[in-house]
C-alpha cells in the first residue's frame, strides 16, 4: 500500500482526542491523511481538509496503510478487529478496550496477522517522563522505593462511557510501569462516586511492583485544582515530573554530618541538592505519531504494544474488582510483555 509519496493513515472519531489527531496526522511528515470516519460529520472543520466519510469500510475502501482509532472506548474493539481483519495496522487510543476480554481479542487479532498495532498512551511522549525514565535506567536513583501519582482536576464533560479509573487512572498505571521497567503484582482501591454518574469520580489505590516497589495513585475529577504529579523515591534521592508544565525536577539525599544528639539516633536522608533539568519541551502527541509512523515503517519500536494496553487494563479491572469488594487483588503475569 504505501507509495513513494509516503503512508496513507486514516482517522476514525472526530471527538476530544480525534481532533488533535486531525491536526497532527495533516502536518506529519511522510504520512497523507487521506479520510476520516465521523457518523456526525464535520461541522466545526477539524478534519484539516480531509474527507469525512460515515463508516470504516469507506475508510478502507479509499487505501490505507494504517488508521488512528479515536472513537469512544467502547467501539475499540468493533473498530480495531474490523481494522485487523482488513490487514491494516492501528494507533488506538487508550484504553486499549473497554473491557480485557475484549482487550485480549485485539491483541489476538493484530498480533496473529503480524500487523503494527500500539495504544496512544500519550505520557509515555511527555518530555519530563521520557528523561525521568532515561535516568532511572542509567541508576542515577539507585535503587527505587516508592512511585507516587496525583491526577485531578474538574469534572471533563467530554467524557461519557468510562469513570475515572479507565478514562484517567489509566495514564498513570502505564506511565508507572514504563518508567520503572515493572509490573503490577497487587492493588487495592478505594473508589467514590459522587457526581451522580454510573461511574466513579475518585479513586486511591495502593499497588506493588514486580520488585517490591511501592505505588500510590490519587485520581479524581472532582478538584478545581489541576494537578498532574509524579513522584520516584529512592536510595539517592527523588525524582519529582509535573507533565503538565514537563519539568523534571530531582531532589538529592546528602550526607550532613548532625551535632544534635536527638537527631543523630535517626539514620535518614537528609535535604540536599534541587536541580530543575533543561528538557527540550516537544508536543507529546507529535512524538506518539513520529513513533508510531518510524513503527509502521519498520524503523523502531518505541511504541506502547498491544500487550502492554491489555496488561494496564487488566490492572485498571483489578483496581475496580478491589474497590467492589474490599480486597487486595493479586495480578497473574502472563500477559506481560517480554
Amino acid at each position: 500500500m504505501t507509495t513513494t509519496t509516503g503512508l496513507r493513515a486514516g482517522l476514525i472519531g472526530l471527538g476530544s482526542m480525534g481532533r488533535h489527531h486531525a491536526r497532527v496526522l495533516a502536518g506529519l511528515d511522510g504520512v497523507t491523511l487521506v479520510g476520516v470516519v465521523d457518523p456526525l460529520g464535520d461541522k466545526n472543520g477539524l478534519a484539516q481538509g480531509a474527507p469525512v466519510l460515515d463508516t470504516v469500510d469507506e475508510l478502507l475502501a479509499r487505501g490505507i496503510d494504517y488508521a488512528v482509532v479515536a472513537c469512544p472506548t467502547a467501539l475499540h474493539e468493533e473498530v480495531g478487529l474490523q481494522l485487523a481483519e482488513a490487514g491494516v495496522g492501528a494507533l488506538i487510543e487508550k484504553p486499549l478496550a473497554d473491557t480485557v476480554e475484549g482487550a485480549r481479542r485485539l491483541v489476538e487479532a493484530f498480533e496473529s496477522r503480524n500487523l503494527v498495532a500500539g495504544v496512544g498512551h500519550i505520557e509515555r511522549c511527555n518530555p519530563a517522563l521520557r528523561s525521568l525514565r532515561a535516568r532511572l535506567e542509567a541508576g542515577e536513583l539507585g535503587d527505587v522505593y516508592q512511585v507516587v501519582t496525583r491526577r485531578q482536576g474538574p469534572f471533563p464533560h467530554r467524557i461519557a462511557d468510562v469513570g475515572v479509573v479507565k478514562d484517567l487512572a489509566t495514564h498513570d498505571i502505564d506511565l508507572t510501569g514504563w518508567v520503572t521497567g515493572q509490573t503490577y503484582t497487587s492493588i487495592s482501591a478505594h473508589t467514590v462516586s459522587k457526581s451522580g454518574r454510573p461511574h466513579e469520580d475518585m479513586v486511591s489505590a495502593v499497588g506493588r511492583l514486580s520488585d517490591g516497589t511501592m505505588v500510590n495513585h490519587l485520581v479524581n475529577w472532582l478538584s478545581p485544582l489541576k494537578e498532574r504529579f509524579t513522584s520516584v523515591t529512592g536510595e539517592r534521592g527523588c525524582f519529582i515530573a509535573d507533565t503538565l508544565t514537563a519539568d523534571l525536577t530531582f531532589y538529592s539525599n546528602a550526607a550532613v554530618t548532625t551535632e544534635w544528639e536527638a537527631l543523630r539516633a535517626f539514620r535518614g536522608v537528609a535535604e540536599g541538592d534541587m536541580i530543575r533539568y533543561a528538557i527540550p519541551k516537544r508536543e507529546p502527541l507529535l512524538v506518539e505519531h513520529e513513533l508510531f509512523r518510524d513503527a509502521v515503517l519498520g524503523e523502531s519500536h518505541d511504541i506502547c504494544t498491544l500487550r502492554q494496553g491489555l496488561r494496564t487494563v487488566e490492572v485498571a479491572a483489578s483496581l475496580l474488582e478491589s474497590a467492589a469488594n474490599g480486597t487486595t487483588v493479586q495480578l497473574a503475569t502472563e500477559s506481560v510483555p517480554g
